[in-house]
């Protein structure tokens, strides 16, 4: 299974906090048939919520990617299908990196792994 993980759950793998989410979130993050993946545009949430001063991480930011890496998680860049896909229907959020990451799994044939209650029953959201 192709999973893109949504920023809570970056945030807990990469901060070294997964243990924090229910164990069905976190068996399905680290079963070894599923395809984990994190898109760019997680990151960058990330990295601008810390430099304002609204989150505080264990990790610095700049060691996630060997951090992920050596999860098996594949970081993804935005690209231009990413943004133009059609995401429908349209989601209850108006969160810009919210639509991203749905366009991230329309156009990538991903599901993701969210507990965000705008996206949970979103038909890309995965479900078990």
């Amino acid at each position: 299974m192709r999973l893109l993980i949504d920023t809570h759950f970056v945030i807990y793998l990469a901060d070294d906090r997964l243990e924090q989410s229910s164990r069905t979130h976190r068996d399905i993050i680290l079963h070894e048939t599923s395809n984990v993946f994190v898109s760019v545009a997680s990151l960058w949430e990330v990295a601008i919520k810390t430099r304002i001063g609204k989150l505080a991480l264990g990790n610095p930011i700049g060691d996630w990617p060997e951090i992920l890496e050596n999860a098996s998680v594949k970081i993804l860049p935005v690209v231009q299908s990413h943004v133009l896909h059609h995401i429908g229907p349209e989601p209850e959020t108006k969160d810009p990196f919210d639509r991203l990451l749905l366009g991230v799994c329309a156009a990538e044939g991903m599901k993701l792994l969210t507990v965000d209650r705008d996206l949970i029953n979103h038909p890309l959201a995965w479900r078990s």
